[in-house]
């Protein structure tokens, strides 16, 4: 424990000495390179110029897009860059709305940069509505996957702060292969029903800190991939979408371990699940381990406590063969609130590879339903130890 406050502390105070760094920064607004906001002209060559010229800069550099509504296309901004940079944007910026327009997953990608900074208080706009009326993923394993709004590849020491994503057409924001990264006052808004626009997925990073932020969307607000290690989440109020999650894991071969997860000081409200871990029946080989969520409160989330080694969404699964992802030291403390499911504590593991070493601790969760009388638990392949109270009683 202490040499993993040891590193928290070391990443911290790495980022404020790059962060002050950055306050005397030369700057580069668009405006003053063509780009028009009037929400119609599109700004890419002129955010490019800008961005080539930022790089490239053996100084520290900030590029800013000033208030006003700006049209922007698939862009990638490509690194490494020689010194700093921070892109901080007042302003709204606007995704083209048709999905057909789009040769990639991605409309706005982050490719390997060093000592970023994302901020300013603007929104980037997906306008995700017609790509959410022609997602058919749900039914059509072959379907073509939508843009994110925001990738990040491969970026290390770098601060995202006070930004919006709204309405993205897929995913909000991935995180793939980064290091010591971190989200603050980071905004996720999309409706209800907008299918897979999960808030922020990681994948094969380490390190990476999600802090007083609000995010509210169509499916996981915070999804954990393959590969994803030391990630820690504090202060995130999630609602609506589906949950916190670690996985879907055990779909794809040679996925990587998922090792350190801390989740704490979180409200989840009307999500269809709380704080999950979820892994394909009939997978490959896997594991899952040091997973921590604790002083949490639930607002009528459906099965607030889950774990679900039968993850079979649309039944395009073989739900009879059992998942072969290892699940061990997890432990579930201090979760109070109201269950909109009869069943509050779910532990389904696999019963070829029982899950091992889950604590269940000061548990106190309550169900006003037609359901059942009260809240109950449901639990298989899973022998777990306990701390504290139990409302409802777990696995008894």
């Amino acid at each position: 424990m202490a040499m993993r406050k040891l590193q928290i502390t070391a990443a911290a105070v790495a980022l404020l000495l790059f962060f002050s760094s950055t306050s005397d920064a030369q700057i580069f607004d668009v405006t003053k390179y063509g780009a028009k906001a009037d929400g119609k002209s599109n700004i890419d060559k002129a955010l490019m110029s800008v961005w080539k010229l930022a790089c490239a800069s053996t100084s520290p550099s900030k590029i800013v897009i000033p208030k006003g509504t700006y049209l922007l296309g698939e862009v990638k901004i490509q690194g490494p860059c020689k010194a700093p940079v921070e892109i901080q944007v007042q302003g709204t910026v606007k995704a083209p709305g048709d999905p057909s327009s789009f040769k990639t997953d991605g409309w706005l990608t982050f490719n390997h940069i060093d000592k970023f900074t994302l901020s300013g208080g603007g929104v980037f706009d997906g306008q995700g509505k017609i790509a959410w009326e022609q997602n058919d993923c749900h039914n059509n394993t072959n379907c073509k996957m939508a843009p994110a709004n925001l990738r990040f590849n491969f970026i290390t020491n770098a601060w995202v702060h006070d930004i919006t994503t709204l309405d993205s057409k897929n995913f909000h924001v991935t995180v793939l292969g980064c290091k010591n990264f971190t989200f603050l006052r980071f905004t996720v808004t999309a409706p209800e029903d907008s299918r897979n626009t999960d808030g922020i997925h990681i994948g094969r990073s380490d390190g990476i800190y999600i802090t007083d932020s609000t995010i509210g969307t169509g499916d996981d607000c915070i999804s954990l991939g393959d590969g994803s290690r030391q990630v820690h989440v504090t202060g995130v109020k999630c609602g609506p979408g589906h949950g916190i999650s670690v996985g879907s894991l055990g779909k794809y071969q040679a996925e990587e371990p998922v090792s350190g997860f801390w989740v704490k000081n979180c409200t989840l409200t009307n999500t269809q699940n709380g704080v999950r871990v979820k892994t394909w029946p009939a997978s490959y080989p896997g594991s899952v381990s040091d997973l921590h969520f604790e002083d949490i409160t639930m607002v009528k989330v459906g099965y607030p406590i889950i774990i679900d080694q039968v993850y079979c969404p649309w039944n395009l699964c073989k739900p009879d063969i059992p998942s072969l992802v290892k699940i061990n030291n997890v432990s579930f403390k201090n979760i109070r609130g109201s269950s909109s499911t009869a069943v509050a504590v779910k532990l389904v593991c696999s019963s070829k590879v029982p899950c091992k070493d889950v604590v269940v601790g000061d548990i106190n969760l309550t169900y006003d339903g037609p359901e059942a009388p009260a809240a109950y638990s449901q639990c298989s392949n899973v022998v777990p130890s306990f701390q504290g109270k139990q409302s409802p009683r777990v696995c008894a």
